[in-house]
């Protein structure tokens, strides 16, 4: 039996809303059609936005949206995006599926989209295939507020007061699709284009993301910080706020990422070993972030994570369109668990993506849409958005897997937000037993149960379709509390991610 014990009386860090951040990009039917169908569409929407997409987001909390990608934002021309609609430049997306691209989504319709959602901005910059001057411009368009040529073109196409940009990213996948660049050379661009990302609101100044890593290319973060913080290691405190970096799951290998949906008891464990492998990759880059950045005032943002597989059979393979099953439920409640470990230096991290692509939250055809496992994940673990991460231990816990992928059964953290309230999330990785589970607190008088969740199906393979759109969605979950408000006893199920919250009597 495994036991997670908590001391709720140490607070070891802060994890940031952003942590459960999201990520858009215009690939498939992630823009169009998932989030916005526009104004005269039957679908009901709100200035174009889906009413049910939007509604679905708010209730996940969603903190931050990163747009416009990805590969897209690189050869992304923010102008082409603003004015008439009828009037804006039509493009192909060279990146996915070729398909043409209207750009009837642009800047003006991300901020009203972030708007309905409540959620902070996370712009991605064009380094790749842009200059100082159409990243700088785009800067100003967005954020002066006074007299200047993009401020009156702002006003001129409809919002004349500036919007707040949080987040803005420098470049995306620069060492790839964003230009196939060294380490080294991109540094440098990125201390040249971040010059130009202007603070004109010095009281709601932008956090500025320099591209980091692919995966586990550890030289690439070492050369990136040398040669950035190279000369002026105070400045570059002062113009870089996140190191980015991109993971994703490919239990079978790049090549041939094999089925959403169809996947052996082996796979399974393959995909539990590489969700676990995010662990290591946070360590080792952390590490590597530390020798340069000890105080940690540089957030590593993880604006890419989540599973990747071929895409459903008979859709375009550009668009990246996938099943969501409760393999994807683990990997979801397992990497968002590493996270909140590491709320010491991760910061924000950006699920990939949001609507139709890759391991999205939701899943929508026409006017009909479906929450996925992840979603509802991601819902459970909600309450630990702006919490602070609790000492805990676990022990006890059983090793299971194949004898090339072992991993431990049981992953889990903890959380108590500002009204003293205790959130504990458990992922049992095991395909096929269940595993009980103590969780002991250190003081007794913790006996007031707020909720116990649980996602969780009798199959592995199960998923939501929009003829079952509510086969794997969360339920209640039976737990024992201690009788001396000491903690709790629960049966996790198999292949099981759960949550439960409680105060004190």
């Amino acid at each position: 039996m495994a036991t997670l014990t908590i001391n709720e009386q140490k607070k070891v860090s802060h994890i940031e809303p952003e942590v459960y951040g999201h990520f858009s990009e215009h690939l498939g039917r992630c823009i169009y059609g998932g989030l916005f169908v526009g104004e005269t569409s039957p679908i009901p929407n709100v200035n174009g936005m889906r009413v049910d997409v939007v509604n679905a987001l708010k209730e996940l909390r969603i903190p931050v949206l990163r747009w416009p990608g990805g590969c897209f934002a690189d050869e992304y021309h923010w102008q082409d995006g603003i004015g008439p609609r009828e009037q804006r430049k039509r493009m192909v997306n060279t990146h996915w599926g070729g398909v043409v691209e209207d750009n009837a989504f642009g800047t003006h319709e991300y901020f009203e989209l972030c708007r309905q959602l409540g959620c902070k901005t996370y712009i991605n910059g064009n380094v790749g295939s842009g200059t100082v001057r159409e990243m700088s411009e785009w800067v100003e368009y967005m954020t002066f507020d006074g007299i200047s040529p993009m401020a009156v073109l702002r006003e001129k196409n409809g919002h004349k007061d500036p919007w707040r940009v949080n987040y803005f990213g420098v470049g995306n996948e620069n060492w790839g699709c964003g230009g196939n660049m060294n380490p080294d050379y991109y540094a440098n661009l990125y201390r040249h284009y971040q010059t130009y990302v202007r603070h004109y609101n010095h009281a709601a100044p932008i956090k500025k993301i320099c591209c980091g890593a692919n995966v586990d290319d550890y030289d690439w973060t070492n050369e990136v910080l040398e040669t950035t913080f190279r000369h002026s290691p105070e400045e570059a405190h002062g113009f870089m706020d996140g190191l980015s970096l991109h993971y994703y799951v490919h239990p079978t290998g790049w090549k041939h990422k094999g089925s959403a949906t169809e996947f052996s008891n082996d796979i399974w464990y393959k995909t539990m070993y590489k969700a676990m492998y995010m662990d290591t990759l946070v360590t080792e880059h952390g590490k590597i972030m530390d020798q340069y950045d000890p105080d940690k005032e540089i957030g590593m943002i993880v604006d890419e994570w989540g599973g990747w597989y071929e895409v459903e059979p008979g859709t375009n393979p550009g668009f990246l369109y996938q099943q969501n099953t409760i393999r994807d439920a683990l990997i979801a409640g397992v990497t968002l668990n590493i996270f909140n470990q590491h709320s010491d230096r991760v910061k924000m991290a950006c699920l990939a993506q949001v609507v139709n692509v890759l391991q999205a939250v939701i899943l929508t055809e026409g006017p009909n849409m479906i929450k996925t496992p992840t979603y509802h994940v991601m819902h459970m673990y909600r309450h630990h958005q702006d919490a602070d991460l609790l000492e805990s231990r676990l022990d006890g816990v059983k090793t299971v897997g194949t004898e090339v992928d072992q991993v431990p059964q049981v992953s889990a953290s903890s959380s108590m937000d500002q009204d003293g309230n205790i959130t504990v999330t458990l992922a049992n990785l095991s395909a096929t037993c269940s595993e009980p589970v103590d969780v002991v607190l250190k003081e007794a008088g913790w006996g007031r149960l707020l909720e116990a969740r649980v996602v969780a199906s009798d199959d592995i393979h199960d998923c939501n379709t929009f003829q079952d759109p509510n086969k794997v969605e969360e339920r209640d979950l039976e737990i024992q509390m201690d009788p001396q408000g000491k903690g709790f006893h629960v049966e996790l199920p198999a292949a099981s991610v759960a949550e439960v919250r409680f105060t004190r009597l």
